[in-house]
């Protein structure tokens, strides 16, 4: 053997290195949190059944009896209220995002329609509107504000169906002025134009001079 060939011999093979991507690391409550988030953030306007549109302020924490409690501060400007919502129940409390403009256009045609009232009791008939207002739904609000429209020419109203009436059409008009960006004033002349474009309502139910009495209802 050569000296050449031994030196040759004598080196060691050179070993391959595999190199592989660095594990990501997954922050498990980072995760968490934007999971029970579902897509909601700060300065976005967001609609509360019970309280209509509102704006999120702040994302915040709190401990509670030992456990870190991540909440949704949301502010209504109008109500003068500030809402600290936990991000995990807001499915349950049926918290959405603003409407689609075509959901909008078809409570707008909505209003257009027929008055639809039942031939019942007021006092139940209020207790459906009520649950239609806070269900949050923009088309069944719309439902409430075409049924209980009155026009000059047509019956006053009572001071309970009055009081209806201009909750579901502040809650109306307001998601309306968030989704079109808006004022308040133009969006209820919106509503007051597509109220007009509907036909002429009818007289008011029999008997209902008659129940319409509680007026605290």
């Amino acid at each position: 053997m050569t000296h050449a060939k031994k030196a040759a011999a004598r080196v060691a093979p050179k070993k391959t290195v595999e190199r592989t991507a660095p594990k990501k690391i997954i922050d498990n409550d980072a995760l968490k949190k934007a999971t029970q988030r579902q897509g909601f953030k700060t300065n976005e306007f967001i609609v509360y059944p019970a309280h209509g549109v509102g704006q999120i302020t702040s994302i915040e924490e709190q401990e509670v009896a030992g456990y870190k409690l991540e909440l949704f501060v949301i502010s209504f400007v109008k109500d003068k209220m500030t809402l600290r919502v936990p991000t995990g129940k807001i499915a349950s409390v049926g918290m959405r995002k603003l409407a689609e403009p075509a959901m909008v256009r078809r409570a707008l045609e909505t209003l257009k329609g027929r008055a639809r009232i039942k031939r019942t009791m007021w006092s139940r008939r209020a207790q459906e509107y009520d649950a239609k207002i806070n269900s949050g739904d923009i088309v069944a609000i719309a439902e409430v504000v075409r049924d209980l429209y009155r026009s000059e020419s047509q019956p006053e109203q009572s001071y309970s169906e009055r009081q209806l009436y201009e909750l579901a059409l502040d809650r109306l008009s307001r998601e309306i002025a968030a989704v079109q960006r808006i004022t308040e004033t133009e969006a209820i002349k919106e509503v007051e134009a597509a109220l007009a474009k509907g036909p002429r309502r009818g007289p008011k139910p029999e008997g209902e001079e008659a129940v319409v009495t509680d007026k605290a209802a």
